[in-house]
């Protein structure tokens, strides 16, 4: 799949089957679903994937401190781009 597919996916009622749960959490966010976003970043803390996304959620919720703490965990830095290139960029990665 590619980031275009992806992204055309966001026209359907559902995620795309089989794929990976952070993904699932990126379409979730797309589609103004923070919450389900974020439960799946809360189901598995401590593996870098989740904690990279639970940072890009408190990002965009506007919780600069909280996301802060998500991208150390994750051993990142802040990402420094606007909300879209950073959704685009976490997709991107996971495909």
């Amino acid at each position: 799949m590619t980031l275009d597919q992806f992204t055309a996916s966001l026209s359907q009622p559902q995620p795309p089957a089989n794929v990976h749960p952070v993904l699932q959490a990126l379409w979730y966010d797309a589609k103004g679903r923070w919450e389900p976003a974020h439960d799946i970043a809360q189901s598995r803390e401590g593996e870098p994937a989740y904690d990279r996304l639970h940072a890009y959620l408190h990002r965009k919720e506007g919780d600069r401190f909280n996301a802060n703490y998500w991208y150390r965990r994750a051993k990142t830095t802040f990402f420094e781009g606007s909300l879209d290139d950073e959704w685009s960029a976490l997709v991107t990665q996971m495909l």
